[in-house]
Parts: structure tokens; sequence; C-alpha cells
């Protein structure tokens, strides 16, 4: 009887670290305009920023027209507060698709990517790793929440982002991201819909 109660406490304990490495880490989110996200990279007058923009075509089935995810990059300032780091933006735009006569919607985006960097994005000495440019616009999708297992890090919209049906239009995501130390790669983005399927998208996003 002893022998088997210690044969299980190992057997828990070897399975512990695995189960703690699966358990997903919520992540921070603020959400502030372009001036104050810019102002956090830029030292110059006018914080504009120089970056690399891309696009990638989303397979989503049964749509007319177009959908888009969007990503920037943009090396910070020296001396800006997020000096030695590059940002990360992302935006899911389906504006230019219609529906097909099942209509299916992109809830979650997924991407594995290295170690993340807070940053003071308000100004104040709280730190966060996710931020949204949510510019109050109707149509537009801000996140339900962030969070990391391992190196996935997991986006869920606080809608589902979906193509228009008949004269309304499509929705889009409001910008958001991160900032990282690792320059960037190209990597396949996860995307999910609310049917289920996923498929994969390159985007840039930082090395692991």
């Amino acid at each position: 009887m002893l022998a088997r109660v210690i044969y299980r406490m190992i057997a828990v304990l070897m399975l512990a670290p695995w189960s703690l490495a699966a358990m997903a880490e919520p992540l921070t989110i603020v959400d502030l305009s372009s001036p104050a996200l810019r102002c956090v990279f830029a030292t110059n007058r006018h914080c504009n920023l120089n970056g690399t923009a891309s696009s990638s075509a989303m397979p989503i089935p049964g749509i007319a027209g177009s959908a888009v995810l969007h990503s920037l990059t943009f090396p910070a300032d020296p001396d800006s507060p997020a000096t030695g780091l590059t940002g990360y933006e992302f935006r899911l735009d389906l504006t230019q698709a219609t529906a097909g006569p099942t209509k299916v919607c992109v809830t979650h985006l997924s991407l594995d990517v290295g170690p993340l960097s807070r940053l003071p994005y308000t100004g104040r000495a709280d730190q966060f790793d996710v931020f949204v440019i949510n510019t109050r616009v109707t149509g537009f999708v801000g996140l339900a929440s962030a969070d990391r297992t391992g190196a996935a890090i997991t986006f869920v919209f606080a809608k589902p982002v979906c193509p228009g049906a008949g004269s309304d239009n499509g929705d889009s995501s409001y910008f958001f991201g991160f900032a990282a130390a690792k320059a960037p790669r190209e990597v396949g983005a996860r995307v999910k819909l609310d049917s289920g399927e996923t498929f994969q998208v390159p985007v840039r996003a930082p090395a692991l």
C-alpha cells in the first residue's frame, strides 16, 4: 500500500511541471490613442514612426472580396521610453469582404513569439503587455483578452470580426500589439473562425 502511495506521489510531481507549463498566463491590456502609442517609441516633435508595413490575405471560406491581416513593425528611437525595442501592430480588416450563404467570422488570432516587453504606455508607472489603439469608432472591434501559453500568444476579440452582409460593411479590428526586444521575422499566425476552422497567415512577429 505504501509503495502504491509513493508511486502516485512521484507521478503527480512528475506531471506538475508540465501542467504548470501548459497553463495560460493572462496578459495585461491597455486602450490608448495612436499619438500616445507613437510617443512611447518616438522622440521627434510629432512622434512620427519609421515603420515597415505588410499585409496578407486571409482565406475565409465563402466570402467575396478580400479579408486582410495587416501588420506593422517599428523600431524605437534611442532615448525613447521603448529604447532597444521594436513595436508590433496587427489589424484584421474584413471591411472589403462580403459573406456568402454561410457567414463565418474571426474569433481568435494566435502566434508564436519571443518574450514581450512591458511598457508604461499611459505615461504613468503602470506597465502593460498589450496595447489597443481604441478610436471608439463604430464597426471596429477590440480585444476581450490576451494570454500566453509557452511561446503562443492568443488574442480573443471582444466580438467576432465578420464580413459584410447585404448592404452592411464588414468589420475591422482596432490596431493592437506589443513591444519586444527580438527583431521581426515571418511567422504563421493562426486565425480561428467561429465555425471552428483554423488556418495560417504569414505575419511579422518577434523571433523566438
